[in-house]
């Protein structure tokens, strides 16, 4: 989809710059505070629409969403949400946790509703689930808790490898950190050696697969970032070019080729993350909203690639499988 269909489909609000917007009559403003890019996040976009549509809020109508994307340069967030508190937003929605930190910098005073796969007690956005305290609150998915499911399920469909590879973006110390600490804690239980690789160009992502191929390595773990995101197709492409079984955690990297995918319904948690938007655009305060957990979790096998890497997928693993691409 070309970048022009997506703006005609989110209804031509996302392409409008600041200064045009504030010659529209006065309404609530959302300031979307995004680490990725507008390719990478397009996919979701309706489902946050759909949550803030939820709580009778309409962009264009009752209210205006004004986008502002890093495209995964993550040292520019600080500046985007300083210029959010500068326009006075009503409330920012920051959907990583790269964001929702630069939005937790900028302004102690405008809401803020997160959405991030870590714990945000441990990242400081708030201090407890029931009681966030402060200005913000949000969604937290099931991401660090599901990177040893990653590689205990990659290990359950090549059981013979004793190796297994690990792709991160060091460059996301806040992702990768923890994510490395838990397969490495996973592959030490299953008795496996982990090979950690960083990727942040595209050029380190073609190595990284050449590398695990070249390692022998039973498999690779993709670990959770922006930047993979809006990859999924590169990633799926260079996995069957390098005939390396890969997982990540989210549907659209199985549909697009890759073998596996195990993780949270990213869909299902920007719909959330709009309802608590909306709610606090009618009078709701941060502080009262406890942090919700999207719990739905989806396993996706694409036994097409399977076949094409010589692998047979157990019946065990097919049983538990959400869905199944022939």
């Amino acid at each position: 989809m070309n970048r022009r269909k997506i703006i005609t489909l989110l209804g031509g609000a996302t392409a409008w710059p600041l200064a045009a917007r504030a010659q529209q009559p006065a309404m609530p403003v959302i300031g979307f505070l995004s680490s990725a890019s507008l390719d990478g996040l397009a996919p979701y976009l309706p489902a946050f629409h759909q949550g803030v549509r939820e709580t009778g809020f309409i962009d264009g109508r009752n209210v205006t969403i004004e986008y502002s994307w890093a495209d995964n340069e993550y040292d520019r967030l600080r500046a985007l949400a300083v210029e959010f508190t500068r326009r006075q937003a009503t409330v920012i929605t920051a959907p990583s946790v790269a964001a929702a930190l630069a939005a937790k910098s900028a302004t102690t005073t405008i809401p803020i509703v997160f959405y991030t796969g870590a714990d945000p007690v441990d990242l400081g956005l708030v201090t407890s689930f029931n009681r966030p305290s402060g200005n913000l609150t949000g969604v937290t998915g099931l991401g660090n808790e599901l990177d040893r499911k990653r590689l205990e399920l990659l290990h359950e469909l090549v059981p013979t490898a004793t190796s297994f590879a690990l792709l991160v973006n060091a460059a996301n110390p806040i992702l990768a950190e923890p994510t490395i600490k838990n397969v490495q804690a996973a592959a030490g239980t299953l008795g496996l050696q982990l090979h950690v690789l960083n990727a942040n160009t595209e050029r380190d992502i073609d190595a990284a697969f050449a590398t695990t191929h070249d390692l022998h390595a039973g498999g690779l773990v993709i670990g959770a970032d922006n930047f993979f995101n809006s990859r999924s197709e590169q990633l799926a492409a260079l996995a069957l070019r390098h005939a390396v079984p890969a997982i990540y955690q989210y549907h659209k990297f199985a549909a697009a080729g890759g073998v596996m995918s195990y993780g949270g319904s990213i869909t299902d948690a920007y719909r959330l993350v709009g309802i608590y938007t909306g709610r606090i655009l009618k009078g709701e305060k941060p502080a009262d909203l406890p942090v919700q957990q999207a719990t739905k979790v989806e396993l996706i096998l694409n036994l097409k690639t399977a076949k094409a890497l010589s692998l047979t997928v157990p019946l065990t693993l097919l049983g538990r499988a959400d869905e199944v691409i022939e």
